[in-house]
């Protein structure tokens, strides 16, 4: 038996999730935490088999919590689960210890499949993200991060160094305060990043605003 804590801050989404996993019969689910002081407090309390954890946890994020999880429990398998696609978080989640990444949107069939296999010891690598983790690998480390950014990207960036909010943005470039927060979300994956404070930071080290 599979003993697995599901970690996710909507009370819905671990629901859903516990329902496909008790279908199967080799899966437990042990515990449910919704933030990241209740994924440590449950993990340090019985450790699990499997630490199924989203990525946008309240108090620390998701790949703050995988770091120090991995620092407490480096055997324990994590499965970060996450509504981001995997070029935009999935290779900072396997660097930082993950044994997997998983979107939201894929099929019941495969968080199954994910958690038996890194169960096993094994990682869980979708045909997505070997693909972002071959382009990671063919980079050029001489070539400055930002220079790799979507024009829109870039765009946004700079705006956010500026001191802008989502929405002002969204109003500067003619897009919802969602689509604005997706750009955003790339930006911090893709410069390694965690906060607008870093953001702000690397544009003014790189001369990138006015």
């Amino acid at each position: 038996m599979i003993n697995i804590v599901l970690a996710d801050d909507h009370a819905l989404v671990r629901q859903g999730l516990k329902q496909i996993l008790l279908a199967q019969a080799d899966l437990a689910v042990g515990g449910e935490a919704a933030n990241h002081g209740e994924v440590m407090q449950l993990v340090r309390k019985s450790p699990p088999d499997v630490l199924v954890l989203d990525i946008n946890m309240p108090g620390k994020n998701g790949i703050d919590t995988l770091k120090q999880v991995k620092q407490e429990f480096p055997r324990l398998p994590v499965l970060m689960l996450s509504m981001y696609p995997e070029d935009q978080y999935a290779v900072r989640a396997l660097k930082a210890g993950a044994s997997g990444y998983l979107t939201k949107m894929a099929a019941a069939e495969q968080l199954v499949d994910a958690i038996r296999i890194v169960a096993r010891g094994r990682k869980y690598i979708t045909p997505e993200l070997a693909q972002s983790l071959a382009d990671s690998l063919d980079r050029d480390p001489d070539v400055p991060p930002h220079e790799l950014l979507s024009d829109r990207e870039f765009q946004v960036l700079r705006l956010i160094a500026s001191g802008r909010t989502l929405a002002q943005i969204g109003d500067d470039l003619a897009l919802s305060p969602k689509t604005v927060s997706v750009y955003r979300a790339r930006l911090l994956a893709k410069l390694r990043l965690a906060s607008n404070a870093e953001l702000t930071r690397y544009a003014l080290t790189h001369q990138l605003v006015d």
